[in-house]
């Protein structure tokens, strides 16, 4: 009895809990309407004062225009503006490392931290940093960043510790002097030590054209020595024995003053990395020693300073895009479609997508005026809410904001609360098309009565925001309509050619494979692993990322090519301009010469596959296609087959360069044209007609009356596999085809080219491009087939094998490989990447050596034979 009534009590204080959130929550609701209603005539800048606000002048402002780096003065003039400024330097030390920096400590070092550290807030304090500094071999750094208030983000603090001293640089303060500190960072003389730098490097130029020069990063070190873990945390407990809690990273470092517990955290990321890159130097030295080899002595620590070195050359770059707000347009409708398979209907409905777009490109566009991050003004969720539901009221609006982002107090943001109005006349599809809405907006708030306070960061919004939407958007003055149809149209095609073809997970998994001496031979797919664990020839080391250390001697290592493209971690990104959102494979070498390769020049060799997007693999695909041309004309051999003829027919016609020759046969396209055709429609089409295309077929077959079997093989004339199921599924005949033929055609397994599966070491069973026997003969681009070609006659399969085949005759391999770099450099003056991947060049040779496991080892073919 007792038990029931403590039962009952329990119910009814829940109960009560319940209806009081429930009331708190509404009337906080209520006040916030309130306020949003009182506020919508101003911007809350005038009020909420942001410290970024008080900079005097920024590298990286939010306007569409690309960053500038530095220009440094050089005796023959200035660095261009697409190199970096210190790339001269950094690839000195990546070829002539200085090994006597690598003493990081001097004498006894406590691993206790004092009480004591230096904050540096003024210009003074910061020149005395600057001399200190000047004087040290070498000093640890990190920095914190804060990215939710900020558009692009920016560096709120920067620590550096020497063995004496710890500085915590307050960088909003001193944000417009930074530049003092860029002779030290970039003095080649002095080591910076970082951990992970490949962020922090690109932050410092970004913020303050500061550029790392000669640095040492104990991440890379980790690699080297295949640390069971890479990060900090794993470093400072095992090493130094301190823990640190790392959701301190997500704290506001604009705040001042910091607390007690960040002031900390910030102290230890830096104080402690002198010790711990002497500790990994040490174990660098000694596995050195402990190797077999006298030239491995040193080997590990170089490689580990050249990796670090290596993160010194990147360069950073802002993201741009088509539209305002395109890119996360389309990614939100495309995972709203697959992620509500009920409510496909809504995703698929034109006003739900128009609405999706047009309150992500106001969502972009407010970002960039008020200098937040597009979660903050507007969150995903919420979008998605506002497109479907479609709230016809701003109460509505803000409820719905509200409910969307019930997780966060703060929502609906400060942007949304003064400029509601504008979120509800786009619900209402008052305002009309992107391309007045967003000029409409951009007045609005930065105009001549603009609500919104100019700053650095949305200044320059106002002289190139029109030249943006002029440049990317057609007119919509006359036949406004029709034109925005059609662009709509043709950005929706785009949107689904995305869709189907770029690659729908990451290409590069960056997994890692080991020789036996614990030597980095290549980052690889996880199917590479896969194959050596399956076949026990190599065992694993490391589980995130995954890495593995092969169980036998290697045939070859990376520096026996004189190429580090194969040891680099590689980023999913498009190597033209950066886009990370789509991407697909692209061969800078095309298929029809590559295939033809001998085996040793392309069986793995992912150095000429790159990540493209659409629009840079267009650009690059179309440089090839003129080029190719080139290519024919040099050396007389046709891009296309002219002419096919039945072999069995010809009876011995010697192929000669002579006009009857030359007009024998038919062109393979109208072969197939032709004899498709009168399958699907010979019964019913009209008799001159029939007889015309009789006649195409019989051109093929020497003449003679043909049969419908004639025109099921006239189907297959030089089809590989894939080319004919594809053919059977899209015209809906069945193929046949005699086992003989079949039983000689084969289709190339994939793996060659896998643009992941890099290794200069062994092959692997998935195979390569398998260059395809030409069981024709051919002159003058006329063929006489004999029904077993694995070439598609209608590509240029045949041209690219004739001009590898007099390559090779005429040059030798050389002939390939220089091939091969005029390939590189038409990719390369059509696109002038920035993003290619470290190590890539245009002069790398691509040959290789087959292992003892190696599938493509010529010993090991003869024994399967």
């Amino acid at each position: 009895m007792v038990a029931n009534e403590k039962v009952k009590l329990a119910i009814t204080v829940a109960s009560l809990v319940a209806a009081a959130t429930v009331l708190f929550v509404a009337e906080y609701r209520r006040r916030r309407r309130k306020q949003t209603s009182s506020s919508v005539s101003s911007c809350y800048l005038h009020s909420d004062k942001k410290p970024q606000l008080g900079f005097k002048r920024v590298l990286a402002d939010n306007s569409y225009s690309g960053f500038k780096h530095l220009k440094k003065k050089l005796e023959d003039g200035e660095t261009p503006s697409d190199s970096h400024p210190y790339e001269t330097e950094i690839t000195a030390l990546l070829e002539n490392p200085r090994l006597d920096e690598f003493e990081f400590l001097r004498g006894e070092y406590s691993l206790e931290m004092s009480d004591s550290y230096v904050w540096v807030e003024t210009e003074c304090e910061l020149k005395k940093l600057a001399e200190t500094l000047e004087k040290e071999k070498v000093f640890g750094v990190d920095t914190e960043q804060h990215s939710l208030r900020s558009f692009l983000g920016f560096t709120g603090l920067i620590q550096i510790s020497t063995q004496e001293e710890d500085f915590l640089v307050d960088t909003i303060a001193l944000h417009d002097v930074m530049s003092i500190l860029r002779p030290v960072f970039s003095n080649p003389d002095i080591c910076k030590v970082f951990h992970g730098a490949d962020n922090d490097v690109l932050w410092l130029q970004r913020d303050f054209h500061i550029y790392v020069v000669n640095m040492f990063d104990t991440a890379k070190a980790c690699e080297v020595l295949s640390k069971p873990q890479r990060s900090l945390a794993y470093l400072l407990e095992s090493v130094c024995g301190v823990s640190t809690n790392k959701l301190l990273q997500r704290e506001d470092w604009r705040q001042r003053p910091l607390s007690e517990e960040m002031v900390l955290y910030a102290r230890t990321d830096a104080h402690y990395l002198l010790y711990i890159a002497d500790r990994l130097t040490t174990e660098l030295k000694q596995l050195g020693n402990d190797s077999s080899s006298t030239d491995d002595k040193l080997s590990f620590l170089l490689e580990a300073s050249r990796r670090s070195n290596m993160i010194c050359l990147q360069l950073y770059t802002k993201e741009t895009e088509d539209f305002p707000g395109n890119a996360a347009a389309s990614s939100l409708i495309y995972r709203h479609l697959n992620g509500h398979v009920d409510n496909s209907s809504i995703s698929l409905d034109p006003k739900f997508q128009e609405l999706v777009r047009e309150l992500c490109a106001w969502r972009d566009l407010m970002a960039r005026i008020h200098d937040e991050s597009t979660k903050y003004v507007l969150s995903d969720q919420a979008v998605i809410a506002l497109a479907s539901k479609q709230p016809t009221t701003p109460e509505e609006i803000h409820d719905s904001i509200a409910q969307a982002d019930s997780a966060s107090e703060s929502s609906p943001s400060a942007v949304i609360c003064s400029h509601l109005d504008d979120v509800y006349q786009m619900t209402q599809q008052k305002l009309g098309k992107l391309d007045v809405i967003l000029p409409l907006v951009l007045d609005k708030c930065l105009g001549t009565d603009g609500t919104c306070p100019i700053s650095v960061f949305n200044y320059s919004l106002l002289v190139n925001f029109n030249t943006k939407l002029t440049n990317r958007s057609a007119p919509t003055k006359k036949n406004g309509h029709n034109k925005n149809l059609k662009r709509f149209t043709r950005k929706t095609s785009r949107d689904l050619f995305v869709k189907k073809f770029s690659c729908k997970a990451p290409v590069y998994h960056n997994c890692r494979i080991y020789a036996n001496d614990g030597r980095l031979l290549c980052y690889c797919d996880r199917r590479k692993l896969e194959w050596y664990m399956s076949r026990g020839l190599a065992k694993l080391v490391e589980e995130d990322p995954l890495a593995i250390m092969l169980l036998f001697e290697p045939k070859g290592r990376p520096e026996d090519e004189g190429n580090d493209f194969y040891i680099q971690s590689k980023k999913n990104i498009c190597v033209g301009c950066g886009e990370g959102d789509h991407y697909l494979r692209y061969r800078i070498i095309p298929s029809c010469y590559r295939v033809n390769f001998p085996e040793h020049l392309k069986s793995h060799r992912s150095h000429d596959i790159v990540l493209l997007c659409v629009d840079c693999h267009e650009v690059a695909h179309a440089a090839a296609e003129r080029y190719k041309k080139e290519v024919a004309k040099e050396f007389g051999i046709p891009l296309f087959v002219r002419r096919v003829m039945d072999s069995k027919e010809a009876q011995g016609t010697e192929c000669e360069s002579t006009g009857e020759s030359e007009d024998a046969g038919v062109s393979p396209l109208h072969l197939r044209t032709a004899s498709m055709a009168l399958l699907r429609h010979g019964d019913r089409m009209p008799s001159s007609r029939r007889e015309e295309l009789l006649k195409t077929v019989k051109m093929y077959y020497g003449g003679r009356e043909i049969t419908e079997e004639d025109l099921e093989k006239a189907l297959l004339i030089g089809m590989r596999p894939h080319e004919r199921r594809k053919l059977e599924r899209k015209k809906g005949v069945t193929l046949k085809q005699d086992a003989d033929d079949a039983n000689s055609v084969e289709e190339a397994t994939p793996g060659g080219d896998d643009v992941n599966g890099e290794s200069s070491i062994v092959g692997d069973e998935s195979g390569g491009d398998g260059a395809p026997e030409l069981n024709d003969t051919q002159c003058n681009g006329n063929i006489l087939h004999q029904q077993n070609s694995k070439l598609s006659l209608l590509g240029h399969g045949p041209h690219g094998k004739q001009v590898v085949e007099y390559l090779l005759k005429e040059y030798g391999e050389d002939g390939v490989r220089d091939f091969c770099q005029r390939w590189r450099k038409v990719f390369v003056d059509a696109l002038h990447p920035r993003h290619l991947p470290g190590g890539w060049d245009v002069t790398h040779s691509g040959r290789r050596d087959f292992g003892e496991f190696s599938v493509y080892n010529p010993t090991k073919k003869v024994s399967t034979g």
